[in-house]
């Protein structure tokens, strides 16, 4: 039979990678900690943990308990909390992860309005990739995942219940008007880092080119700054054209409204929208404060 205990001890030594700093966090002497392993080894009947040297690691078989361990403890974490709410806890705690730009434009309205009908709950908020969020999500340390998706994203796992915000459009930004794709074969590109920038590389390709990423970027001020500098092109979606706002690239779409407010020289004449991506909150069925957490995310939608 597996021990809450011992598992809470291997996750420990396996995020530190010593028996010291988990001895330290959980607030046990050494010989405590290395008691509560021989258990666990006793109760399953594998080697968890080797010595090399001075310390120690796991071994293939600690690897995947301690990965299993995270997830328990996470469930047994918020089964906790929900378990505290329905008995008539008056404070409750929902743990969202979500992208930069949807954090900085759908939540904080929302966040404010659930503190207005729900004084009682505690939102924390954790700055987190699509695919960081669903690894916290897994693994029970946050209760709503918000992400976004292209149309050839793998989709998620079973189990999970899927809420669709909005289409977050991709739009081409230069620093000329009336731009198109193909005016850019030859230019310098502004891309994100290896995995955010496949949405650059897919329009382009659709466009009949691959394009030359000369500058790798997450911050979209500075994409857009490099882009008013005249040092290439980007595509930059929708949110962080309203959240994050250079001087003065040219987008297309709902950014008529936003060169007015930057001062552009002149607006595009119509929209330059390249694609879109899908912005969605993830979570399983048994989330805490399902009811609550339902009516916060109409709020995002």
């Amino acid at each position: 039979m597996l021990n809450l205990t011992h598992l809470k001890v291997l996750e420990a030594v396996a995020r530190h990678g010593s028996v010291t700093e988990a001895a330290k966090e959980l607030h046990y002497s050494q010989p405590s900690v290395s008691h509560h392993l021989g258990r666990l080894e006793a109760a399953t009947g594998a080697k968890l943990i080797q010595r090399v040297g001075r310390g120690i690691r796991l071994t293939p078989e600690g690897e995947l308990l301690a990965g299993r361990a995270t997830e328990i403890l996470g469930r047994v974490d918020a089964a906790s909390v929900e378990l505290a709410a329905r008995v008539g806890l008056r404070a409750g705690r929902v743990r969202l992860a979500g992208f930069q730009t949807v954090l900085s434009t759908l939540v904080p309205k929302a966040a404010a309005e659930l503190s207005r009908s729900h004084p009682g709950i505690e939102l924390n908020l954790i700055d987190a990739h699509p695919v960081e969020g669903l690894k916290l999500l897994r693994s029970g340390h946050v209760d709503i995942a918000l992400i976004f998706r292209h149309a050839d994203t793998p989709l998620e796992e079973e189990g999970v219940r899927l809420t669709h915000l909005l289409d977050d459009p991709l739009y081409l930004v230069s620093d000329q008007p009336h731009q198109r794709l193909e005016d850019h074969r030859d230019s310098a590109w502004v891309g994100g880092c290896e995995r955010c920038r496949a949405a650059t590389i897919t329009a382009c390709e659709r466009a009949g080119f691959s394009p030359r990423i000369a500058y790798s970027c997450d911050d979209t001020v500075v994409a857009q700054s490099l882009v008013a500098a005249g040092m290439g092109v980007a595509i930059v979606n929708g949110l962080a054209l309203h959240a994050h706002r250079a001087p003065a690239p040219r987008p297309g779409g709902r950014a008529c409204v936003l060169c007015r407010r930057t001062r552009c020289r002149s607006p595009p004449s119509r929209p330059v929208r390249v694609g879109a991506r899908a912005a969605l909150a993830v979570r399983y069925a048994a989330t805490i404060h399902t009811a609550v957490i339902d009516h916060w995310l109409r709020r995002l939608t």
